[in-house]
């Protein structure tokens, strides 16, 4: 029975990840700020992605293990709106640390448990709005460097990893009905990790290092 390790599992995207997983009849490992508010069966831990003991905790209760697919979605929006002459840069800063020191150190502190498993594969939830070449709209000055920040540092590790044979792929997961995308976006969560899950399911290392639309085109850097 493969292994899948989902930060942010609580609520959106992350919780579809775990239902969806645990359809397959994977173990799911699934780890949330706060576990009393997880409503799926299964594991579930307590991980805040921003607090290196809260991660090095996690990593003792699953040492010696090995985890075939860690998706690191956990993630935070920021301030909405912010324009120049009104940027919160303590907010750019809580938002930099959720969404790229986060996820780069629970890879990090996983990278061995990935190592040792069948499928080695890193996943990490980025945004189209992380993407240089797609900017034609400018603002979001926040939440869009945090992804393209994001995007440079999975480059790295898929090219640091790649000895070890792991696998880092990226994704655009669409403007999803969730709490952060809101009510009227037009996808649903069920769709778009279904997307990406057919993506993985036939991922290779030379995808490594490659941003994916959830539907599996190739998005721009």
């Amino acid at each position: 029975m493969p292994t899948v390790l989902i930060t942010g599992a609580g609520r959106g995207i992350g919780r579809e990840f775990a239902r969806q997983y645990e359809a397959k009849g994977w173990r799911v490992v699934a780890t949330c700020r706060d576990p009393s508010k997880y409503d799926l069966e299964g594991e579930v831990y307590p991980l805040d992605v921003t607090d290196p003991a809260s991660i090095a905790a996690l990593h003792g209760e699953l040492d010696g293990e090995g985890i075939d697919l860690l998706i690191n979605n956990a993630g935070i929006y920021g301030p909405r709106g912010a324009a120049l002459g009104g940027i919160d840069y303590g907010a750019w800063e809580d938002v930099l640390r959720t969404n790229v020191l986060g996820p780069v150190r629970v890879a990090e502190a996983f990278a061995g448990m990935v190592g040792r498993s069948d499928l080695k594969i890193m996943v990490f939830i980025s945004s189209k709005m992380g993407s240089i070449g797609d900017n034609t709209s400018g603002g979001g000055y926040i939440y869009r460097s945090s992804k393209t920040a994001l995007n440079m540092a999975v480059a790295s590790l898929s090219v640091d990893l790649s000895g070890r044979g792991i696998i880092c792929l990226l994704f655009h997961p669409g403007w999803v009905k969730t709490d952060m995308g809101g009510a009227s976006a037009p996808v649903d969560a069920a769709a778009s990790v279904a997307g990406m899950c057919a993506v993985i399911d036939r991922a290779t290392p030379a995808d490594s290092g490659r941003f994916f639309n959830y539907d599996g085109k190739q998005l721009p850097w």
